[in-house]
């Protein structure tokens, strides 16, 4: 699969699901060298805060918050082109790494890195999902059978 294709098999949504799902180490790993080919990089924003946790009523069908998620949040900017990452808890360097690869990925730099590493991470996390989901069925009753 070309570069091209690697990278238009994401939308810039599920780029970011998946951004927000790598190990820490693996992202900072990578976004690191991604500093130097980017230019002059403005922060706009490297916050956490606090986010609203909906979820829907499957019953009644209703939506409701089940609360408050601690988040961090980083934007940044080189020119037009922003980058954007938010994940759970309070690591502003490891959102800081997902908005730079974003923004790498914007801009169009190392497209063939990125595709690399996103394919990875997706494949990584697609089976993590499947081995999770697999442990749950192991442990599903069949109430039919009492």
């Amino acid at each position: 699969m070309d570069t091209a294709q690697s990278l238009a098999a994401f939308t810039h949504s599920e780029m970011l699901g998946i951004l927000a799902r790598v190990d820490v180490d693996r992202l900072k790993a990578f976004a690191e060298p991604l500093i130097d080919a980017l230019g002059d990089i403005t922060v706009v924003e490297n916050r956490t805060g606090l986010v609203m946790l909906p979820m829907r009523d499957t019953a009644q069908g209703t939506n409701f918050h089940l609360g408050e998620v601690l988040v961090s949040e980083a934007h940044i900017r080189v020119g037009a082109q922003q980058g954007y990452g938010m994940r759970r808890g309070r690591d502003l360097e490891t959102v800081m790494a997902m908005a730079l690869v974003d923004l790498t990925v914007s801009i169009g730099v190392a497209h063939t890195e990125c595709a690399a590493f996103l394919a990875k991470e997706s494949a990584l996390q697609h089976q993590e999902d499947h081995d999770r989901l697999c442990q749950v069925e192991a442990t599903r009753v069949d109430m039919e059978t009492f």
